[in-house]
């Protein structure tokens, strides 16, 4: 009996490993989309969003623009940055929010990702973090793969 069809293309495909990173990304740009779509569907304070990498580069955004797009995600960063360099630890903000009179800026760090969003004036502050957080766990999960199931040779089969 030869090996199982996932060993046997795995030589057979010696281009696959170069082109994880990029499918990876690819994916969870699709799962971003979804989340930044039901972000905006549950949370009628939050105007817009955007996800980005820790290197700036944006995988979702709810922004038909993107330019507008990049300039809140450097705007975004600029603010961890910023606000790190006040903390007294020097440790990394994993939350902020900065507010005007017209609207906040929140902006939520978790591991390599990052979620930027501007709301409405006077937004209930937990319940906006709470959403940007759960967004970014929606987009970063791994899709579930599918399972499959063996069947039970028959005992006559066997034979």
């Amino acid at each position: 009996m030869g090996a199982a069809v996932g060993e046997e293309l795995g030589r057979e495909c010696p281009l696959a490993e170069p082109h994880l990173r990029e499918f990876a990304l690819a994916s969870w740009a699709v799962d971003a989309a979804q989340a930044l779509a039901d972000l905006t569907e549950i949370s009628s304070q939050i105007e817009a969003a955007v996800l980005f990498d820790e290197s700036g580069a944006i995988v979702g955004s709810t922004l038909a623009d993107e330019a507008a797009a990049q300039a809140l995600a450097r705007a975004a960063a600029d603010l961890l940055e910023g606000a790190a360099g006040l903390r007294s630890n020097g440790g990394d903000v994993t939350q902020l929010e900065a507010s005007t009179h017209d609207g906040s800026v929140f902006v939520v760090r978790d591991g390599t990702w990052r979620i930027a969003a501007t709301t409405v004036s006077e937004p209930t502050v937990g319940l906006v973090f709470y959403d940007l957080k759960s967004c970014l766990r929606d987009a970063a999960a791994e899709p579930a793969k599918p399972t499959r199931t063996r069947r039970k040779k028959a005992a006559d089969d066997a034979s």
